[in-house]
């Protein structure tokens, strides 16, 4: 619903950020893709769909798609709370959109995943690829930028904060990702010792 109510805002025009005159629906589209909220919630909802057919699903790019969207999902919302919701004066539709897409799905993927698994799917490939997507969205955004002077988000705006504060940025966020697959990794450990121990009871 999220993702679909902001998509409808891109093919209206009316959610275009940080611009005085909307480009056309193309790069519209190309713009909505290339946002690191809309590619975690894409994430989160592919897993979320395998999981509604099968709860048990396994394997290794499932566990790659998985991990990642739950480790995007919550930079999505951390990011957004701290660095980009200050700055943003939202009303009707855009700020209902805004408000799904950066706190109730992080919000629901995270209690998901905490409640209902499943269990062991981090392994170091799927890590490996939960880190590398980042990586690779960063290198991608800041190349757009150059070429074309259009960035996503404000704290990436090279012309305002310079390289080296962008950096600085980017490496802030770095070490966000690297805590929060850490952190999934303890976690699911930890309640995966816990489910095996009640089954044995």
């Amino acid at each position: 619903m999220a993702l679909l109510l902001q998509l409808a805002l891109v093919f209206s025009g009316a959610s275009v950020l940080a611009e005085t005159e909307g480009p056309d629906l193309g790069v519209r589209l190309a713009r909505f893709i290339a946002y690191f909220t809309i590619q975690s919630n894409l994430l989160v909802l592919v897993s979320a769909v395998v999981l509604a057919r099968d709860t048990l699903a396994d394997g290794p790019w499932w566990r790659a798609v998985r991990l990642a969207g739950v480790m995007g999902i919550t930079v999505t919302g951390l990011v957004h709370f701290f660095l980009l919701r200050p700055l943003l004066d939202l009303e009707g539709a855009s700020l209902v959109a805004d408000r799904l897409l950066h706190l109730v799905v992080p919000l629901l993927a995270v209690v998901g995943w905490l409640v209902f698994g499943p269990r062991d799917r981090i392994d170091r490939r799927a890590l490996l690829v939960a880190f590398l997507w980042p990586v690779a969205w960063l290198a991608v955004t800041l190349t757009v930028e150059a070429v074309t002077g259009w960035y996503p988000y404000p704290f990436l705006d090279v012309a305002a904060s310079g390289w080296s504060g962008v950096a600085m940025t980017c490496a802030g966020i770095a070490a966000l990702v690297i805590g929060c697959l850490a952190a999934l990794t303890l976690v699911d450990r930890r309640l995966g010792r816990r489910g095996a121990l009640s089954l044995e009871s």
